[in-house]
């Protein structure tokens, strides 16, 4: 098992455990978070922040699903005077009732997931959802000066509503939160395109374009070197799989749905409940189809169910 937490490059840690990667950035004048993480994880965040003796002014939330900013009250209650930075979208997705509902069920299931897996969470799981009310919003192209290190904000499409990427450039890294799908180590990536397979693979050729020499996703840890080099290159084709996968099987989706389901449900996926995972295929089976009707200059695509 990794040890946490670990330098990737001068000014640069990948906090956390094994599951869930929060990344610590400090420069010469103040020190920022990228990633929430989980309410399970928070407490051995703030053990690894104080080992190091970091006190990080901000905190970057790259989109607002429930593995990304359950860990955001802990962190808010730590550092009070910490600025939240979120992007576009990120607040009002979150605050609708269904995806707060989703965040709690879904932080209480992590949080069993972390138990069983030995890593004793040090507080209960969530009872209310967590909120990026007050965050400020960041642009595509804006960037955050900590003094000799930068942080430089990209807006990104494909996976979620808000979604940032950040790029340190005099560290050579690129953080990607789940920009280029779930990677399994040594069983590639599943593709996560569930607002739109077009603007995923667009996403993919702009952060490639960066060369990052260190690549940090937000589970399973970071890859560096060769490994990253060959990431986007894996997660495009992986992509193109999936989507000429639900091609051949568009007149029997739902057959498919649960087979595809089946298929990636396992090992590390099950840290999720299998409510959202299944929700998850049907947005790509969805996302699937309407990119293969805009390709074609069709109208919308059937409906997955």
């Amino acid at each position: 098992m990794d040890a946490f937490p670990r330098e990737l490059a001068p000014g640069l840690w990948v906090l956390g455990d094994p599951y869930t990667n929060v990344y610590l950035a400090r420069g010469g004048r103040r020190s920022a978070l990228i990633e929430a993480g989980i309410s399970a994880g928070v407490d051995a965040v703030l053990q690894q922040l104080a080992a190091l003796g970091a006190k990080p002014g901000a905190i970057v939330v790259p989109h607002p699903h429930a593995d990304h900013v359950t860990g955001l009250p802990g962190l808010r209650e730590r550092f009070p005077a910490a600025e939240v930075l979120a992007g576009l979208g990120a607040a009002a997705f979150l605050a609708h009732p269904r995806a707060a509902a989703a965040a709690v069920a879904e932080d209480r299931h992590l949080w069993e997931f972390y138990r069983r897996a030995g890593l004793s969470p040090g507080r209960l799981p969530l009872d209310a959802a967590p909120s990026l009310e007050g965050c400020r919003t960041v642009a595509d192209g804006e960037a955050l000066d900590l003094g000799g290190l930068t942080l430089r904000f990209l807006a990104v499409g494909g996976h979620a509503p808000g979604q940032l990427a950040v790029h340190l450039p005099e560290a050579g890294a690129l953080a990607v939160s789940d920009a280029l799908g779930f990677r399994f180590p040594g069983r590639g990536f599943l593709p996560v395109y569930f607002t739109s397979l077009a603007e995923h693979l667009a996403t993919l050729d702009r952060l490639e374009a960066l060369v990052p020499q260190i690549l940090c996703p937000a589970h399973l840890g970071p890859l560096a070197g060769e490994e990253a080099r060959e990431a986007f290159g894996d997660a495009r084709a992986a992509t193109h799989r999936l989507a000429a996968r639900v091609r051949v099987n568009r007149h029997r989706l739902e057959a498919f749905a649960e087979e595809l389901f089946q298929e990636i449900y396992t090992g590390e996926f099950r840290m999720y409940t299998e409510a959202n995972i299944r929700n998850c295929v049907a947005l790509l089976l969805r996302r699937s189809l309407e990119g293969e009707a805009a390709a074609q200059g069709r109208g919308p695509a059937p409906q997955t169910r």
